[in-house]
């Protein structure tokens, strides 16, 4: 019977960057019968407003931790090359959009390689433009919907799925079966245990 495997997260959350390896190997070991839905959870909503310098030194201690406990390598370039800002929700809708375009994945992929390894700044959108292109996408019509009522809605339905799940924290993985969801313990350096959860649930009686 089919499944869905729920992913909530953010393309600018650090622990979300540094789960993806072992997310992609676990997405290659699950059963055609499992379908995959990325949600888009919202770290930060619209702002011009510079972050605060101990909200930037909170943010690297983060990717600081990250480093020491699971090996993931930033770019702290990006900290003296931009105007940092606690802006999330464009870049949510750009990965909107290109899901729309066929593309999600890709742009998901895009956007961190941007942020974490080439230093840019996923708030902006002229970066997003540019990563669009780079993977594909028609630059111009892009640019067009990016910032419209209408993009904006489809990650209000994102936002709203991710407050019906009742999930605060990201990355979140939750495998839906009819009206039941069961959360998956995430583990950051191997997907051999939610694997197995996976497995197990849907052997249980329940589905």
């Amino acid at each position: 019977m089919q499944k869905t495997l729920y992913y909530i997260h953010d393309p600018m959350c650090s622990w979300c960057y540094a789960f993806k390896p072992v997310f992609e190997e676990l997405k290659k070991n699950l059963k055609d019968n499992t379908q995959i839905v990325y949600v888009c959870g919202g770290l930060a909503q619209h702002t011009d407003e510079v972050m605060p310098k101990d909200q930037q030194e909170k943010i690297k201690a983060i990717w600081q931790q990250i480093e020491q406990e699971i090996g993931t390598k930033f770019n702290y370039d990006f900290w003296s090359k931009n105007t940092p800002q606690r802006a999330t929700y464009l870049a949510c809708q750009a990965l909107i959009l290109a899901r729309e375009m066929g593309k999600e994945e890709e742009m998901l992929q895009a956007i961190q390689r941007g942020y974490y390894q080439k230093a840019l700044n996923p708030s902006q959108k002229e970066v997003l433009v540019k990563l669009a292109d780079e993977i594909g996408l028609d630059k111009k019509v892009f640019e067009k919907r990016l910032h419209t009522p209408q993009t904006q809605a489809l990650l209000d339905e994102d936002l709203n799925l991710r407050r019906k799940l009742n999930v605060r924290v990201f990355p979140t993985l939750l495998l839906q079966y009819k009206k039941e969801c069961y959360p998956i313990n995430i583990d950051f350096k191997e997907s051999s245990k939610m694997l197995a959860q996976i497995q197990n649930l849907s052997e249980n009686t329940y589905f």
